[in-house]
């Protein structure tokens, strides 16, 4: 039996996850991603693994206030459905057992809007013109700061003090290969979960193997 620690980067889990794009209560989707955490810790040929803890690393959501350029309203971020909910999420993620929070900040004073990407896109094709640009399709651009730090030391940590036997990162193709590496040499198994997200095939030679408990996209079969 090897003692798992589970990290989790949140903003990539957000972007690939469905159970956040389908309106779901904070709770349920906390839950949602605490079973999901657990799915890792099953092993079909042997033992099952015991949980150390679960470390999910995010920010905390956008709180600014934002003059919007095109409609020239102020918007308060911080009365804002996603930011409302983003909070409750976090607040849900604390309560459950065996699990860490390590947020972040974001870079607040350089945040401003930008065009999607659809939209410039359909700019730089010639199928709209600027006349015809819409409130939605300018988002604030913000920028996480300190969550790939965090999850670096804690594998550091992890791995100096042997802590654990297991580490099982949920994470895409981030700069996370000098910890992996570092932790490899202390004799961790290192797992990476990139929950069917495209990975450069160099990463393989820094980890132990890949590991989804998410059920393959029908995009990929």
């Amino acid at each position: 039996m090897a003692k798992t620690a589970i990290l989790v980067d949140g903003g990539f889990y957000r972007k690939v996850s469905k159970d956040f794009k389908n309106k779901e209560s904070p709770e349920e989707s906390a839950n949602k991603l605490y079973n999901y955490c657990l799915r890792h810790l099953v092993n079909k040929n042997a033992p099952n693994d015991e949980l150390y803890r679960i470390f999910y690393y995010d920010c905390p959501p956008l709180e600014k206030k934002l003059t919007h350029p095109l409609t020239k309203k102020l918007v308060d971020f911080s009365k804002t459905d996603i930011c409302i909910w983003n909070k409750a999420f976090l607040d849900e993620m604390k309560q459950q057992r065996k699990v860490a929070l390590r947020l972040g900040f974001l870079s607040e004073t350089k945040t401003n809007y930008v065009l999607t990407s659809s939209a410039m896109k359909k700019l730089f094709n010639g199928k709209i013109d600027i006349t015809e640009l819409e409130e939605s399709d300018f988002v604030p651009d913000v920028k996480q700061k300190g969550v790939d730090m965090k999850i670096g030391v804690d594998i550091a940590s992890l791995a100096y003090k042997h802590q654990v036997d297991r580490i099982i990162l949920i994470a895409g193709d981030s700069d996370f290969v000098p910890a992996s590496k570092l932790a490899r040499r202390e004799g961790i198994d290192f797992i990476l979960d990139p929950m069917w997200m495209h990975i450069n095939p160099e990463l393989h030679e820094h980890i132990d193997g890949l590991r989804t408990k998410m059920k393959k996209p029908s995009s990929l079969k």
